[in-house]
């Protein structure tokens, strides 16, 4: 290995972030236009205020506030008894009035983190701030990726739609740490009501990342302020999924590295990552702070929310539901982490514990369930809870076996769409009686001799043969523990 690039691979990697979240709110942030534009033609959600025109005045959006009090919460950051909004001057194609209507050195949200496991490692992520912001139009490029569009259509119906910008420290040290952060951040989120990750552009991430000299890293992982401050960073933009950043980022640490190691200095600019290449292209220098001329919003008064923080709940969040679980349930690390991967799966299982033993319903939802769904790509209220209960119920009362009721009954619940009871009756599935189970045992013995033999002189194995002949004359409806006891009684 050559000296530089011995130098480029002791270079510390360096990631912060800025991720823009769409709050789910029925209204854009300064408007009445409606957010839920999603099958509607371009161009048709909206109105003078965001379009900007002259003589319009925006109005504060409460559930936007009250959402953003929630996030402030859980994040654990101080939320300042008094806010304002900002006019940040930079031309946005997308955006038709020149200037963006933004939180600068008052943010909603200051001084916040959120934990995260790596590698069976936990790191504290501090997030710097949090603020509310309208957010610009969309770009569709037409005949290539951006660097190589014959043309670009503008929608302004996303513009002024309500985005939370999370603007955390420059704490990362791998991009498997900032895939790690989304997925925890777009959790809580979810947890909290004011975030649906099936909404298109719902979250994109921005990511600066820096490579700075391995003797500037201190043995706790901490890098002097000089030290980055030192170091040109790029901005990487257009990341649009937590695989996503883990892929751009990884590309660009790659490319910085090479750089390096070529004797070449890192550009401080601006990229865009293209999804489709896999790879980061040059879009213009980077600016700096003082080139958006931020001045105060005057048509907006300061924003009050003095007392919010105590009035406005949030929900039990998911670290805290996986430990409750795990405590209350008695259910491994695992299943826990499974069963709270959504609210809405943590709620569909609590409601099965009203009616069903803990642990059964547990692996009954984890295991089998979402397998199932996962398997299909299909959500979680493709199957209505109740009839995933009477699933249960009828595998409890041993009315059907628990291999039929998952190979069987849940598969033909989730493609065909059909009640438990109807594919129990259409199927033949009904448990076998025991006198029928008895037969078919007694008939197994007799028409299998040498598999008989077999297990008489120490194969085990035979065994599993003979209860395969009974299951499979029985239809599958004899209960499987119960023909091993019986074949074992009679063999014995």
């Amino acid at each position: 290995m050559t000296a530089q690039a011995t130098r480029a691979r002791e270079h510390a990697v360096v990631i912060g972030l800025e991720v823009h979240v769409q709050l789910e709110t029925a209204t854009k942030l300064f408007c009445g236009c409606s957010t839920d534009t999603a099958d509607d033609a371009p161009n048709t959600h909206t109105c003078p205020v965001c379009l900007g025109l002259p003589g319009s005045l925006p109005v504060v959006n409460e559930a936007a506030v009250e959402a953003a009090v929630k996030v402030g919460k859980a994040i654990e950051a101080d939320i300042p008894e008094e806010t304002r909004f900002h006019r940040k001057n930079y031309y946005y194609p997308d955006l038709p009035k020149n200037f963006q209507i933004t939180q600068y050195d008052d943010p909603i949200c200051q001084d916040g983190s959120l934990e995260i496991r790596v590698e069976g490692e936990r790191r504290v992520i501090e997030i710097e701030r949090a603020h509310l912001e309208e957010d610009p139009g969309s770009l569709r490029h037409e005949g290539g990726a951006i660097d190589r569009a014959e043309y670009t259509l503008v929608d302004y119906n996303r513009a002024g739609m309500p985005l939370m910008e999370i603007v955390t420290r420059p704490d990362f040290r791998s991009p498997t740490e900032v895939r790690a952060f989304l997925a925890k951040l777009e959790e809580v989120l979810e947890y909290l009501g004011v975030f649906d990750a099936e909404r298109d552009g719902s979250l994109r991430v921005d990511a600066n990342i820096s490579l700075v000299p391995g003797e500037e890293v201190a043995e706790d992982g901490s890098i002097d302020a000089s030290a980055l401050a030192a170091a040109n960073r790029t901005e990487v933009k257009n990341i649009s999924s937590h695989k996503g950043a883990e892929r751009a980022l990884a590309y660009e640490v790659t490319r910085q590295r090479n750089a390096v190691a070529r004797g070449r200095e890192v550009e401080q600019e601006t990229r865009h990552w293209d999804e489709s290449r896999g790879v980061t292209v040059s879009m213009r220098s980077k600016e700096a702070e003082r080139d958006y001329r931020y001045f105060e919003e005057a048509d907006l008064p300061p924003l009050r929310v003095s007392g919010w923080k105590e009035e406005i709940p949030i929900p039990e969040l998911p670290e805290a539901r996986r430990e409750r679980f795990r405590r209350e349930y008695d259910l491994s690390g695992e299943v826990a982490s499974k069963l709270t991967s959504t609210k809405q799966v943590a709620d569909f299982y609590e409601d099965l514990t009203d009616e069903f033993d803990p642990a059964f319903a547990a692996a009954w939802t984890a295991d089998r369930l979402l397998g199932e769904l996962n398997y299909r790509d299909m959500p979680l209220d493709a199957i209505p809870r109740g009839e995933f209960a009477r699933l249960l119920e009828l595998v409890e009362r041993e009315e059907i076996t628990a291999k039929n009721a998952e190979e069987v009954v849940l598969r033909e619940m989730l493609d065909e769409g059909d009640a438990p009871d109807e594919i129990v009756e259409r199927e033949g599935l009904g448990k076998t009686g025991d006198d029928e189970v008895a037969d078919a045992v007694a008939r197994a013995i007799e028409d299998n001799p040498e598999a008989v033999d077999d297990y008489r002189s120490g194969e085990e194995g035979a065994l599993n043969y003979l209860v395969g002949q009974v299951m499979a004359a029985t239809g599958g409806s004899a209960d499987p523990g119960t023909v091993n006891r019986l074949l074992r009684e009679e063999l014995d």
